[in-house]
């Protein structure tokens, strides 16, 4: 008998897993609490690492249509001072696709493809070992029962209670978003800046990053530490506010950069949250998380491949196994929580050392991780 399998989440992690049980012939019940796959918007853009995010595509059938979609020039790097000279300026070669870009809602769709997702299913809890298996309990009062419920749900997951009791945890840096759309028309001389792919200026525990996506639009993210109320005498819905702070925050900083704040047209308050590096839990059968759900970390490129990943080994792990449903989800943990310990590890030494007091060693991070 086919088990009865649920995913809650329909972001990198959960796509990923129902799109490989799908090609192995399984049925899975996607649940997303968002009414519909344009709800909200889908976030930037994403690099998939060759042998992370691509490797989950490539189990899904899907990395040529993934390398279609794909910018590899997008993998272009440039570094500034605050003054504005260029001290770094990576180009990928016309061959690499070690880390090509794509934009979360190109993947999205993409993964999405046959799945039937049930939009608008808002869960509010699940409830392991019932008579009828783990039973997910939805906002509306209803109610379904499964042999699986993969908790696929982000940083504020409503199924990790039912595993661990630990909450993710503010990390002192908060990030700042704004877009600028039709760069190349409209504002050449920042699209000439950013160039391809990203760029990023470091200063004293903070940062201004831009990144391109797809259609000309370019996404900016002002990087700073800071107490979790440093708002608190700021209206966040106030664009023009919002703005005269960012800039007295890089003021001094040169103005090609701080028109990256100038021209943006709204303001997304993103404060860091993370989990312990560590963080595992005591097996419940019935009952596992995947991605930032099991292991939130920064993002500094690896929580969304190794969400993708995870989602597509569990799922392969499930198809192509002996059947004993518990302990092939016990022996996917052991192995998840072994490697994303290594990649939160990183991650974490990463931040300290891209927003600390030495610049210097926001550069020393990239010099260490670009090819020569």
């Amino acid at each position: 008998m086919r088990q009865r399998i649920a995913v809650v989440g329909s972001g990198p992690a959960g796509l990923a897993f129902a799109r490989v049980l799908h090609r192995h012939g399984y049925r899975v019940a996607v649940l997303e609490r968002d009414p519909a796959p344009d709800a909200r918007p889908p976030g930037g853009t994403l690099d998939l690492q060759e042998g992370l995010g691509q490797l989950a595509l490539d189990k899904a059938g899907l990395l040529a249509e993934f390398q279609e979609l794909s910018r590899p020039e997008g993998q272009a790097m440039r570094i500034l001072d605050t003054d504005g000279a260029v001290l770094r300026d990576w180009q990928p070669r016309p061959d690499d696709r070690a880390n090509p870009e794509i934009d979360r809602g190109q993947l999205r769709d993409l993964l999405l493809g046959p799945l039937d997702v049930q939009w608008g299913r808002d869960v509010t809890r699940v409830v392991p070992g019932t008579r009828d298996g783990a039973l997910v309990r939805f906002a509306d009062g209803r109610q379904e029962a499964f042999d699986l419920v993969v908790g696929a749900d982000g940083a504020w997951s409503r199924i990790r209670p039912a595993l661990s009791s630990v909450t993710p945890h503010y990390t002192g840096v908060t990030y700042v978003e704004t877009s600028l759309d039709d760069i190349d028309t409209r504002h050449p001389d920042l699209a000439r800046l950013v160039g391809d792919g990203s760029l990023a200026v470091f200063g004293v525990n903070r940062a201004l990053v831009a990144q391109r996506n797809s259609g000309g639009h370019v996404k900016a993210y002002a990087q700073f530490r800071a107490p979790l109320d440093w708002h608190a005498d700021l209206d966040l819905a106030d664009v023009e506010a919002v703005r005269s702070s960012l800039l007295a925050l890089f003021d001094g900083w040169a103005a090609p950069v701080l028109d990256l704040l100038r021209r943006g047209t709204a303001f997304v308050h993103r404060p860091l949250y993370v989990l312990p590096v560590s963080h595992t839990w005591v097996h419940v059968s019935g009952v596992t998380l995947l991605g930032d759900a099991a292991h939130l970390m920064p993002p500094l490129g690896a929580g969304a491949n190794l969400a993708m990943l995870e989602g597509a080994e569990l799922a392969e792990s499930i198809a192509t196994g002996t059947g004993d449903l518990d302990e092939t989800v016990r022996a996917f943990e052991e192995q998840m929580w072994a490697r994303a310990g290594r990649w939160a590890g990183m991650t974490a030494a990463g931040l300290e050392r891209l927003l600390s007091p030495d610049p210097a060693e926001a550069l020393a991070v990239f010099d260490e991780v670009q090819p020569s």
